[in-house]
């Protein structure tokens, strides 16, 4: 594992510099400035860049979906979702056309048949390590060897994207029933019932809600352990688990990651409890609608997401929405004109 460099103190106070003496009243671009000193923050440069944007989607079934029924959709959705983000007509694979970024779907234990027709722009790999977890509620989700394995094919996406030149990442993730699984993790890092953390996620009413969180309590019952990766592993998801190789290599190796949503986010959570200088590549880009989202974002110590527009789709659709915002406060960084040089051209 590489060592996770901090934020670079010199690179944000080299660009908090440069935006001072821009041809604007000061601080008048509001958190745009913020977002470009977190981006020199975090790549170690005065002038930060978002040209080589990537968005990685991982995907993975989860047992618990199947057996205890805490999604509206059947698990069988998470294969034809994959298949649609190959095809490129996916909400993220629209907005990342808009946003120039390429898509890698990254498929981890997709129980279904996937047939695949790739468009433009779009890689798929094929990693199954498992036919999906198993019910947390009842056992652990994952072996540790299976967990371990999910971790390295994420750190293995994120080292592709470093190879090509990315400088930016956006990550999300497809798994019918993932949620849940986030949730428990979450409730046993944080030391919450189910309760606390369960949500609606695609949609379940109060009663599917209050069922959800039985199931989550039931999981935590068990009596697991609270460590991140034991957790990890006892609770989480094959996605949940390759987010978090994919988050702790790009932090090592200074490539800034947009956190898509509650499932992202809680990915975040283990990463940072295992590498707390990891916090300092780390831009959430939406609070979403889960109650539970909160709570983590709470706990990780961000800056307040970039967007608050009720977004709950995940899949990486707001981490993908947000990137051009990034390229925006780079280059406004980078070509503004320097009051000094307007004042030297009157």
């Amino acid at each position: 594992m590489h060592t996770i460099p901090a934020a670079d103190d010199v690179a944000a106070e080299a660009a908090r510099a440069r935006l001072n003496q821009l041809a604007k009243p000061p601080g008048s671009l509001g958190r745009l400035e913020a977002l470009a000193v977190a981006l020199a923050a975090s790549q170690g440069k005065a002038l930060p860049t978002a040209d080589r944007p990537q968005v990685i989607v991982f995907a993975g079934d989860h047992g618990v979906a199947r057996a205890q029924g805490v999604s509206p959709y059947p698990p069988e959705v998470t294969a034809l979702m994959v298949q649609t983000f190959a095809s490129g007509r996916a909400a993220v694979s629209a907005l990342a056309r808009v946003a120039g970024a390429g898509v890698e779907i990254v498929e981890l234990g997709v129980s279904a048949p996937l047939p695949l027709n790739l468009a433009p722009g779009v890689r798929v790999v094929r990693a199954s390590i498992a036919p999906g977890t198993r019910d947390l509620s009842v056992e652990p989700a994952m072996s540790p060897g299976e967990r371990d394995a999910a971790l390295g094919l994420g750190r293995e996406a994120t080292r592709r994207a470093v190879e090509d030149g990315v400088d930016i990442l956006a990550l999300g993730e497809m798994g019918i029933g993932n949620t849940t699984a986030a949730a428990a993790v979450a409730a046993r890092l944080l030391g919450q019932p189910g309760a606390a953390l369960a949500g609606p996620g695609t949609g379940l009413d109060a009663a599917g809600v209050s069922h959800k969180a039985r199931v989550i309590q039931r999981g935590l019952d068990r009596g697991g352990p609270a460590d991140p990766l034991g957790a990890l592993a006892d609770l989480g998801g094959l996605e949940i688990a390759a987010l978090v190789g994919a988050i702790l290599e790009a932090a090592a190796s200074r490539v800034p990651v947009l956190l898509d949503g509650f499932i992202v986010s809680v990915a975040a959570l283990v990463a940072v409890r295992l590498e707390p200088n990891t916090r300092a590549h780390l831009i959430p880009a939406t609070r979403s609608a889960e109650p539970g989202h909160g709570a983590v974002l709470d706990a990780l110590g961000l800056a307040p997401p970039l967007l608050d527009w009720g977004l709950r789709l995940g899949e990486a659709s707001a981490a993908t929405l947000t990137l051009p915002l990034c390229r925006a406060a780079c280059v406004t960084l980078r070509d503004m004109a320097t009051l000094e040089e307007v004042l030297g051209g009157r």
